[in-house]
């Protein structure tokens, strides 16, 4: 049985997720992010999820401190080829659905 958080179902309505799976290409990938969106990696490295957040996220001091962890853990390499951020699914769409208030 699941629980519905409302903070956290608007935050995944807003939020354009997609799999980043071996499907679709890169170029579709860059594709399909719209201009002042850009697309990051959330998870455990063997099931990240992509998601698209608005640019605005990285003025935020709660989103930059995820950046700092970023470059601490993973400095300019991302293995997804595109920007990794070291938390859980769940703790990035709490944050994205704080911002989004």
């Amino acid at each position: 049985m699941g629980f519905r958080l409302p903070g956290v179902v608007s935050a995944k309505q807003l939020l354009r997720r997609s799999s980043s799976n071996g499907n679709q290409t890169a170029s579709a990938l860059v594709a399909d992010v719209p201009k002042g969106y850009l697309a990051v990696y959330v998870g455990a490295e063997s099931n990240m999820k992509r998601f698209v957040i608005p640019v605005s996220f990285l003025n935020q001091p709660s989103f930059q401190e995820l950046l700092n962890q970023a470059e601490e853990e993973f400095g300019f390499y991302h293995p997804m080829g595109g920007l990794t951020i070291p938390c859980t699914e769940d703790s990035f769409i709490d944050l994205i659905s704080r911002l989004n208030a």
